[in-house]
Order: C-alpha cells, then sequence, then structure tokens
C-alpha cells in the first residue's frame, strides 16, 4: 500500500546535444535507440537545481529544499515503457518470461503495468545485457531533474495542469485551475505534450519506479549528487508521476510515494536511463 509524501525539482541547464550521443541518433524525433525494440532515449543535460518544494505548494509533504547537482548529462526514455516492449523482452527469453495483465486496455503502445521494482530491474538487466550498454532505473533526483525540465512550478507546464496536458483524474483541479475528464485507464504513451527536455508523460498516467528506497527523512536523505538513496526502507522503494488514476495533486513533478518492492498494480510502470556516450 503506498504511502503519500511528495517533492519537487528546480532550475536546470543546457541544451540537447543528441548527435553525439550515438550514430543511431534520430534528429527527427529527437531521440536515441540502441535496437529495434529499445525504447526511445533523450539527453536529459547535466546541471544544479534545487530539490525539494517551497512551503507554498499546495499539496506538499515534508520536502526540505536542498540543491543537488547532475554533475554529467544522460539519457532517459522518452516515454514510459510500453508493452510492446516488455513483451520484446519476454520473447527473447528475459523479464522471467513474466506477461502482465492489460486489464483488458491492451498492449503494444500502452505503458506496462503491474510490473513490480524487482520487475523493472529484471527489464533494465535484459536490455543492458541486449545492447551491451548499462542501462538502469533513474535515481529520484534525477527523475526530478528531468520532469521539471528547468521550471520551478508545481508542473513542468505551469502552476496548474489541465486533461489536455496529462492523464489523470481531471474531476478537480488544481489551485483553482481548470477541471476535465476522468479517463480511467492509461493512455498510449506520448498522448500528450513533451515537457522542455522532450520527455512525455512525466505527468500523470502511470506512477514510475525509481532506484531510491524509501526515507521520510526526504530532505537529508537524498545525496546531493543525482546518486540513489540506498539506505533505510529498501523493502519499501519510490514511485514518482501519478497516474490515471489520481488527482491533480499527485501529478505534481514533487509528488512521491512508497510502495513494496514486490507490489505489482495496475497504475505502476517505469522509464529507464543510461550514461550519454
Amino acid at each position: 500500500m503506498k504511502i503519500r509524501l511528495e517533492t519537487i525539482i528546480a532550475s536546470a541547464t543546457a541544451a540537447v546535444l543528441l548527435a553525439a550521443c550515438s550514430p543511431s541518433a534520430n534528429t527527427a524525433s529527437n531521440a536515441v535507440k540502441d535496437c529495434a525494440d529499445c525504447p526511445e532515449l533523450v539527453v536529459v543535460p547535466a546541471g544544479e537545481f534545487t530539490m525539494g518544494s517551497p512551503t507554498s505548494e499546495l499539496f506538499r509533504g515534508p520536502e526540505t529544499q536542498h540543491r543537488v547537482t547532475i554533475a554529467a548529462p544522460f539519457l532517459l526514455s522518452k516515454y514510459e515503457i510500453t508493452f510492446a516492449q516488455w513483451d520484446a523482452c519476454v520473447a527473447d527469453g528475459g523479464c522471467g518470461g513474466f506477461k502482465p495483465d492489460d486489464h483488458g486496455w491492451g498492449r503494444g503502445n500502452q505503458p506496462v503495468v503491474g510490473v513490480s521494482f524487482d520487475d523493472a530491474h529484471a527489464y533494465v538487466e535484459w536490455l543492458s545485457k541486449k545492447t551491451g550498454k548499462q542501462f538502469r532505473l533513474p535515481s529520484e533526483s534525477e527523475w526530478e531533474y528531468a520532469a521539471r525540465a528547468g521550471t520551478t512550478t508545481p508542473f513542468a507546464f505551469g502552476a496548474k495542469i489541465s486533461s489536455a496536458q496529462a492523464n489523470y483524474d481531471g474531476t478537480t483541479g488544481y489551485d483553482g485551475g481548470a477541471t476535465g475528464p476522468n479517463r480511467q485507464k492509461p493512455t498510449p504513451v506520448g498522448s500528450f505534450p513533451p515537457n522542455a527536455f522532450g520527455l512525455h508523460d512525466m505527468h500523470g498516467n502511470v506512477w514510475e519506479w525509481v532506484e531510491d528506497c524509501w526515507s521520510d527523512e526526504y530532505g537529508t536523505a537524498t545525496p546531493a549528487d543525482g546518486k540513489p538513496f540506498l539506505g533505510a526502507n529498501c523493502g519499501g522503494r519510490v514511485l514518482r508521476g501519478g497516474s490515471w488514476e489520481d488527482y491533480a495533486g499527485d501529478i505534481r513533478a514533487a509528488a512521491r510515494v512508497a510502495s513494496n518492492k514486490e507490489d505489482q498494480t495496475w497504475s505502476d510502470g517505469f522509464r529507464v536511463v543510461r550514461a550519454a556516450d
């Protein structure tokens, strides 16, 4: 069962230089692919930012602000990992042969759901072996930095958000903002506009596993160098970004929850990281 606790990110720097990252860089889609069945990746530039949320932010948790440095650029999957990508792993003998239920929502370009933290690790292990490159889950601070994409507002799109910008339960607005539909299921990845780094669905659609162990002492536990926190409650892991079934407060760039690493729920997925070439 998840425990609510939220976080926010602030300033980022620099532009994306994709051509130098891989000979397979797709400049038209602003993405890198390491194989036909691999996820598309975009470069997140190095930078320094303020992690944590101001006391004025609506629905915030105990998120002490502190500075974090992302010393090197990294590649993050442009979209959440899809059922098609997961099923390719299974077909190739990876991911433990596990086929998560799509709940009748379809597979293909739908974000994979019903995968645990350990399942997500099985996927990155397969992807690393297949490509010869080291894939992993993002750290919580890397995820937050990428979600914020240089902004300081609760959402990468501004102080408010609408159902035209993300998939969430829009029946209640955020801080007086517009209301919208509750779609009651995930939507195909990339159905909504990207943030300034070219990343889609960082707000809503499905929660995303990150590498960090859970800690209520958020401000003091998060490493200042962008690495994951791997102490305290490592049976409980962190998910970020909110999902299709959550209200606007839970899809803020700041929002974070804890879940047992074995949990497999219909609102949980992930995306992946590898080092820039």
